[in-house]
């Protein structure tokens, strides 16, 4: 009876552990049942069937933070993008770059007012304003099943289009000669894409991004994984491919942005400079100068920008 006894203890002990677990499991249900949504479509927030005509971006005084009510991320940021610019976004680790992409989105709550094309995009519906801009992250995935897929997920492009936005992207570039190694449309694709390497499936992405025809394309470091070469090049194709997409590239390497149209320089969340290159590099005392100057490429940044290394010396002492 006593050995008998025993057993039963530990027996009701192990049923209430498991009792304990499962009630884990339904507090667990509750806290994703009741955390917050994004909001759902509305009537009213479905756009015109012509926007976005443009890419036309006009932000003023926003603010965004990664909860409600927690730190402030971006302070008051105002700025006008103009429809086919190319606006490059430098500053130094955590000074609110890749909170900007996001915030664009609407992915983190937000402060303010950003215009695109004339319409407010927190008035827009989350599906409509996403389906509308393309953004290339650090860290691509893919889906499982083949390039064409993903790609194509909706099949709306025929194979011609497909192999010229690969092209374009660069992606032939960087395969090896051998043919039964080259990557075709059909080529299968892991979940994730992890039988590709980061810089291919940066290269995906963008050639899934010319394929769409975003009028808005946000590059989050986009070619971080890629050598300089292969970068100059599909920074080329972006210029002759998407002439009138507005392009935002955050990024890496100055010179992926060195001949861009402007340059955005943040510091701790704020705006502090934004401005063509050539007059950012003549500033005394600026910002963009300062990082230009410290990198190891000062006279290609100088050259590219349209500007003398020796003139903007003797320009910045007189400013």
């Amino acid at each position: 009876m006593a050995i008998a006894f025993s057993g039963m203890i530990l027996w009701w002990v192990r049923i209430g552990n498991e009792f304990e677990v499962s009630c884990n499991s339904l507090e667990r249900i509750e806290n994703y049942v009741n955390c917050e949504q994004e909001p759902k479509p509305t009537e009213a927030g479905k756009p015109p069937a012509y926007w976005p005509s443009s890419g036309h971006l006009v932000v003023e005084k926003l603010s965004a933070s990664y909860s409600n009510g927690g730190e402030q991320v971006l302070h008051d940021l105002s700025f006008e993008i103009k429809s086919g610019e190319r606006v490059g976004v430098v500053g130094r680790t955590g000074s609110g770059k890749s909170s900007l992409t996001l915030s664009l989105l609407r992915l983190i709550p937000t402060k303010g007012s950003v215009m695109y094309d004339g319409l407010a995009t927190e008035h827009v519906n989350l599906n409509a304003l996403r389906n509308h801009i393309t953004i290339i992250p650090q860290q691509p995935d893919l889906l499982s099943g083949t390039l064409r897929d993903n790609l194509d997920p909706f099949g709306e492009y025929d194979d011609a289009v497909l192999n010229d936005a690969l092209r374009s992207s660069g992606l032939y570039n960087v395969q090896a000669e051998n043919e039964d190694e080259r990557i075709t449309l059909d080529t299968p694709v892991s979940s994730g894409g992890g039988n590709f390497s980061l810089g291919q499936r940066q290269i995906i992405a963008l050639a899934r991004a010319i394929c769409r025809q975003s009028k808005v394309l946000i590059l989050d470091e986009a070619t971080a994984a890629i050598d300089h070469s292969t970068d100059t090049m599909i920074q080329a194709s972006i210029r002759a491919e998407l002439r009138d997409v507005t392009v935002i590239t955050v990024a890496h390497r100055l010179k992926t942005i060195g001949d861009s149209d402007k340059i955005m320089v943040l510091d701790a969340g704020r705006l502090v400079e934004f401005d063509s290159p050539s007059k950012l590099l003549k500033k005394k005392d600026g910002f963009f100068k300062s990082l230009v100057d410290q990198s190891g490429e000062k006279e290609q940044l100088y050259l590219m920008a349209g500007v003398d290394p020796k003139e903007a010396e003797k320009h910045s002492w007189f400013s």
